[in-house]
């Protein structure tokens, strides 16, 4: 899909998209301002002061996306009803 073509969770200003994706079952949402990040590429990430998010950067120091803790409380509803909704895989007890 084209970014800006009204997918859920993205937003357009004449420029790149941001997209959204939240997971329910962690309250977690992350926030991405490139249309794709590869395995790598997130080089550096940087907790937020009040350990509320994680900033995730490139090796040329480009934001590349925004993990966002207890995502609900902290984003617009407007945004939320527009994420992506993920689900994470279930994780099986060890035997």
């Amino acid at each position: 899909m084209k970014p800006g073509s009204g997918a859920p969770g993205r937003r357009t200003a004449g420029g790149p998209t941001v997209r959204v994706e939240y997971d329910a079952s962690a309250d977690m949402a992350y926030i991405y301002f490139v249309d794709r990040i590869a395995p790598g590429e997130a080089v550096r990430q940087v907790p937020a002061e009040d350990s509320t998010a994680i900033l995730d950067y490139d090796s040329d120091g480009r934001l590349l996306g925004i993990e966002l803790f207890s995502a609900r409380r902290r984003l617009h509803p407007d945004l939320m009803s527009a994420a992506e909704r993920i689900e994470r895989e279930p994780s099986h007890p060890t035997e």
